[in-house]
């Protein structure tokens, strides 16, 4: 695909229409119930395998189709437009699987791959600590060799889907350098990973999120992903990847919040007239839609950059502005949103309010908006 792709080609344009009546379907009807208990949603999950939905972000040679990133964001959208919890159980095992997809053995992709793709398997990304969430490299689990196996000590936070993977990257210090002293590694959980809390969140509540520890746990070094002290590397270089998908999960909050909103100002009357007569509210909803278009421009450009290879070498700061502008534009309209259907918004009768609690998200997680600030800052300025 060329970078220069910023919209859809005809079949890309009928996959979303595919994907669209499948999410309202089969995951939307579940969402509202799935906020109320807080609980992984298994039925979504395996609406997501009969979709073969688990295999489409990864390479075919492994069982995977291979889909562009562009395509995946498609995907992403649609699925955040009616349930922003089941869009990251399609994303957390890609984010999860990244680092071996780019950097491991061929041994180690063919053991693994085939599994996330069926869906047998499910992976989670190790990489927050507790003093070392935006400062990757003040990281303490560490990972001393012993003989051909690895011993890792320490804990991770904010893991998506902690209790449910049963894969994990995790990244660890194998040496005092700050930069060059992180490696990865892919750890089975049933190897000694325990999950120590499930956090109780704001937001994308059917997605669990956690602490995991590690107490001597014993890692072969044939699961070692990419060479001894090129962690930070693949750690930055997954990021890269990863954020703009996660813009385009808060391009679809927000286009799942505009119409239901526009659908409901149709319906509500007041002073004998529906809302959706109302010139100021209608400029609200335009000014919405205009601010999700944007996004979503820029999300596509961040996307296609990653699929033609980073010709130009402005992947970072691409998918930090498409990351940071589309999660604040989720913010600001589905808030605004809430306030236009009044009272009823504030209420889980309607959607909206959810989607205004699982906006919040967008802006904190795969790097702060502030840390955005700082990668464009840096292009800007280097």
């Amino acid at each position: 695909m060329a970078e220069q792709q910023f919209s859809l080609d005809d079949e890309q344009i009928a996959f979303r229409d595919v994907i669209r009546r499948f999410a309202e379907d089969k995951i939307g009807p579940l969402a509202a119930e799935t906020d109320r208990t807080g609980e992984y949603s298994w039925d979504s999950f395996k609406a997501l395998q009969q979709m073969e939905l688990t295999a489409l972000s990864y390479p075919a040679e492994y069982g995977g189709s291979g889909a562009s990133l562009v395509t995946q964001a498609v995907v992403t959208e649609e699925l955040s437009r009616v349930c922003a919890s089941t869009s990251l159980m399609f994303l957390i095992s890609k984010l999860g699987m990244l680092p071996v997809i780019n950097f491991a053995s061929h041994e180690l992709k063919s053991k693994y791959l085939p599994r996330i793709c069926s869906g047998e398997s499910q992976c989670s990304y190790g990489l927050s600590e507790a003093d070392a969430g935006s400062d990757v490299a003040s990281m303490t689990t560490r990972a001393v060799r012993d003989g051909d196996d690895w011993i890792i000590n320490g804990s991770k936070i904010w893991i998506t889907n902690a209790s449910i993977s049963d894969l994990y990257t995790v990244f660890a210090r194998t040496s005092d350098d700050r930069h060059k002293g992180l490696t990865a590694f892919l750890v089975e959980a049933d190897w000694g990973v325990h999950v120590d809390k499930l956090e109780h969140k704001l937001g994308i509540k059917g997605s669990p999120t956690g602490v995991i520890r590690f107490e001597d746990l014993r890692v072969p070094d044939a699961n070692r992903i990419g060479e001894v002290g090129e962690g930070f590397t693949i750690a930055m270089h997954t990021l890269d990847r990863s954020r703009p998908t996660i813009g385009a999960q808060a391009v679809g909050i927000a286009q799942g919040a505009i119409d239901f909103a526009v659908n409901y100002m149709k319906e509500r009357k007041t002073f004998g007239a529906a809302l959706s007569t109302r010139q100021g509210l209608q400029w609200m909803v335009a000014e919405a839609q205009m601010q999700v278009e944007a996004a979503r421009t820029m999300v596509y450009r961040a996307c296609a950059a990653v699929d033609a290879g980073d010709p130009h070498g402005d992947l970072s700061t691409l998918g930090a502005m498409a990351k940071w502008f589309a999660s604040d534009v989720a913010m600001r309209v589905t808030t605004d949103c809430v306030q236009l259907l009044g009272g009823y918004g504030y209420t889980n009768d309607f959607p909206v309010e959810r989607m205004m609690r699982d906006a919040k998200i967008t802006q904190i997680y795969e790097g702060t908006n502030q840390i955005q600030r700082m990668v464009v800052s840096k292009k800007i300025f280097g």
